[in-house]
């Protein structure tokens, strides 16, 4: 395929990945209109963590929304940068898988087959291997 055509898939691949994050952060505060929002606010969030991580501690759960959000923002503004492109994608690819696990486990297959999370975390691993390649091509 040609240079250009690679490098709009890897900005594609990192617009729609951080966007994902973004807005699903900002939906967790409330900054989406309640027609258009998942959970609408922090606590409706955390029941939804609660419902996935069954089997933790109260505490341990809302430690997980916390953590949870707060990599989605981070890796989220980060996907935009070229700053550790590789390294980012990958820990997003990971992070998503372990979304899709939890909801196979706390609620079934079928969510994170409709919410995509499975390719949601595949488009992430293979924006890791784009990138990696990419960027070893500008060192030779």
């Amino acid at each position: 395929m040609n240079k250009m055509f690679n490098k709009f898939v890897e900005w594609f691949l990192r617009v729609a990945i951080a966007a994902g994050f973004l807005s699903a952060s900002a939906d967790r505060f409330g900054w989406w209109p309640a027609e258009v929002s998942a959970w609408g606010n922090w606590k409706a969030f955390e029941a939804y963590t609660a419902s996935l991580l069954f089997y933790l501690p109260d505490w341990m759960v809302t430690i997980s929304a916390g953590v949870s959000t707060i990599l989605e923002v981070i890796f989220g503004i980060a996907l935009l940068t070229t700053f550790k492109a590789p390294l980012i994608a990958f820990c997003s690819g990971v992070l998503t898988l372990l979304f899709a696990m939890g909801m196979v486990i706390g609620i079934g297959i079928k969510a994170p087959l409709d919410y995509s999370a499975f390719t949601a975390s595949a488009a992430a691993f293979a924006l890791s291997i784009i990138s990696y390649e990419s960027g070893k091509h500008k060192r030779h």
